[in-house]
């Protein structure tokens, strides 16, 4: 019941609504899957394509944690002042230019039955349409025995920050095709992401859940298939339906950040200024982000994850020539050129960041086979073939910390985030 390439791509400029008519799906090989390739010249800073997620949900511990953030599309509710007080620890911190802030709290609404919060009307009204007539709790939503509290308190047991993947994914996932009225299409396009084996999917499991993920999945299954069960879904509730859905989120599940505080840095640096009046500003902003860390580390944004059709079709290169952003404050993906990308050369991200792919090969392809289980064969990879395993006596020290994971079944490439 596979999508074809065809309706991927007819869906994907649909949600998207500034899908670009630059690139198109094809497939590539067997190993490698699908990819996404330029049918003409795109210019280095080019936007390819924006992607709206067919489902998004924010980390459980992010929310607990009062990362604010709309339900539905996972803007910052906080104003940007607020975000900083919040972050520092510093209830005075005070922000200049205030009016560069672009969160609007006068469009927020809640569910009048559930009470969880949208950046706007159109947020709630779409969540409503889609998943949430089968999610709202009502009353119940401070109830701890609540099927679907039961659920996210059990995913909060085993699965701790720094977060990669929520149930709520996979739930939204069902309740989308509860709600539709043509349920085969939804399932259609939930299938078309990429599979794995039983002994990959448990791979990815082990990644997610930690060594004793057998007893953890079936604690999960049990307590998803009392929430959430649909007869048109039931082979998703089975224990082999729902490793494999399992499987899907965390392989395809494409990381999600917004921040308000980020977005009123940027209208900061857009600022013209007198160069005293900017020196000031920028040593402000460092020394903000100095408190920040103090007081709350790494953790900066609303986080959360989603399923991108289109961009779930870009390859990973080590040296890639488009890469992803969320510059709207939301769940909306841009896919922007690195450089200029030929007709029919193939569009590929990277899923390390800019420091791992500083890394020696041995490294990268390390963290690649443990998290995506394929061996990277991109030209910065092949051209390093020859090189020793480590690079560094640095490295080589992580390496023996972390131990070599036993080799699951790695396919050459895969196509998923």
């Amino acid at each position: 019941m596979a999508a074809s390439m065809c309706d991927v791509f007819s869906f994907c400029v649909g949600v998207a609504g500034r899908a670009g008519v630059a690139v198109e799906v094809r497939f590539v090989s067997s190993a490698k899957g699908k990819g996404l390739f330029a049918t003409q010249l795109i210019r280095k800073g080019e936007t390819i394509f924006v992607e709206r997620p067919l489902v998004a949900a924010q980390f459980l511990w992010n929310a607990l944690y009062r990362y604010r953030a709309c339900d539905h599309c996972l803007r910052a509710l906080e104003k940007a002042e607020e975000n900083a007080q919040r972050l520092t620890g510093k209830p005075g911190q005070v922000l200049p230019h205030p009016e560069l802030c672009a969160v609007r709290k006068d469009l927020h609404q809640n569910c009048p039955h559930c009470q969880v919060m949208y950046c706007s009307a159109e947020c709630r009204l779409a969540a409503a349409e889609q998943y949430h007539q089968v999610l709202c709790p009502g009353p119940s939503q401070d109830d701890p025995l609540h099927p679907l509290n039961k659920l996210q308190e059990a995913w909060r047991s085993v699965h701790y920050p720094p977060e990669t993947a929520s149930i709520m994914l996979m739930a939204r996932m069902v309740a989308t095709v509860k709600q539709a009225k043509d349920k085969d299409r939804w399932i259609r396009l939930f299938s078309q992401f990429c599979n794995k084996t039983a002994n990959e999917e448990e791979e990815i499991v082990h990644k997610l859940l930690g060594d004793k993920f057998k007893g953890q999945l079936e604690l999960l299954r049990r307590l998803f298939t009392e929430a959430l069960y649909e007869e048109a879904l039931s082979q998703w509730f089975t224990p082999d339906g729902f490793r494999s859905l399992f499987a899907l989120v965390g392989t395809n599940g494409q990381g999600i950040g917004t921040s308000s505080l980020s977005q009123w840095v940027h209208a900061c640096d857009a600022l013209e200024l007198k160069p005293q009046d900017r020196e000031q500003l920028d040593a402000f902003i460092d020394q903000l982000y100095k408190d920040i860390e103090a007081a709350t580390g790494e953790f900066l944004n609303c986080e959360g994850s989603g399923l991108f059709v289109l961009q779930s079709c870009c390859n990973h290169s080590c040296v890639p020539n488009a890469e992803t952003s969320f510059p709207e404050n939301n769940f909306l993906l841009h896919v922007t050129a690195l450089e200029d990308i030929k007709p029919g050369e193939e569009i590929c991200i990277s899923y390390l960041d800019c420091c791992q792919r500083e890394r020696s090969r041995h490294s990268r392809h390390k963290i690649l086979r443990e998290n995506y289980l394929f061996v990277c064969s991109c030209p910065k990879c092949l051209a390093e073939a020859d090189e020793p395993n480590v690079t560094s006596e640095e490295e080589e020290d992580e390496e023996e910390e972390e131990g070599e994971p036993e080799d699951a079944e790695l396919g050459d490439e895969m196509t998923d985030v």
